[in-house]
């Protein structure tokens, strides 16, 4: 009896199996899965794809491509929707890179008198470390002293998501903050605190659970005066507040 000759791992499955799917489209023309429409989170359901189950071709081979160097099986039913899974929740995860802090503020400067201190604290973030693509994440605090302008409230927590979407590094991000609140407003001083977790320092090399990274980027008289400085220091830790 011949010999059969050996497929590779995955190759049979490959070959019975044909893709219906659509080419993939622009990130910005996929529209979300919205969990509420299913019945039930099925793994092919596109549940968990960010966003609507489309492909990059180039992108979810080179995924592939790592699952076979890992070891893995890419054809097992687990890792089957991974690349396109990988590939969605990357380009989602950085889609800071096509954003524009003028057009995230947008018109939402106003001209007021008002010249104490504003502070919009705790402000969610979640990031990658361009160092392993591993992901760091924790809260910003800032503030700033208005010199005729003020900006909407909401447009703080978007210029952090703007810049946190995208690989980074936690120095980088804090001075990019301050620099667009900066350069949006044209304060008489601008104050960034960010504290941060890093899973690259947590689930890897020193594995030290507990650590925390502290930043800041100052501008104008938070630089130059120390007691207005120590406020917006104070008011960042400060432990009297909604959510402590």
């Amino acid at each position: 009896m011949a010999d059969k000759k050996k497929l590779p791992r995955g190759a049979a499955s490959r070959a019975n199996r044909s893709d219906p799917d659509p080419p993939a489209r622009p990130l910005s023309a996929r529209t979300r899965v919205s969990g509420a429409s299913l019945e039930s989170p099925h793994a092919d359901e596109g549940i968990d794809l960010d966003p609507a189950p489309e492909h990059d071709a180039e992108f979810e081979a080179i995924v592939r491509r790592e699952l076979e160097l890992l070891g893995e099986d890419p054809e097992r039913e687990g890792l089957r929707r991974t690349p396109q899974r990988v590939a969605n929740s990357l380009t989602w995860l950085t889609r800071g890179y096509d954003m524009d802090v003028r057009d995230v503020v947008g018109s939402a400067v106003f001209n007021e008198t008002h010249s104490s201190m504003v502070m919009v604290r705790d402000i969610e973030l979640y990031s990658l470390c361009e160092h392993h693509m591993l992901p760091f994440f924790g809260r910003a605090h800032i503030a700033y002293i208005p010199d005729g302008k003020i900006v909407g409230l909401s447009k703080l927590p978007r210029i952090v998501e703007m810049f946190a979407r995208r690989l980074q590094v936690q120095e980088r991000l804090t001075e990019q903050i301050a620099q667009a609140v900066q350069d949006v407003l044209e304060p008489k001083g601008v104050g960034v605190v960010i504290e941060a977790m890093h899973l690259c320092m947590m689930m890897r090399g020193v594995q030290k659970q507990n650590s925390q990274t502290v930043t800041s980027a100052v501008r104008g008289i938070f630089r130059n005066d120390a007691r207005t400085r120590e406020e917006f220091l104070s008011l960042a830790y400060g432990r009297n507040s909604l959510s402590r």
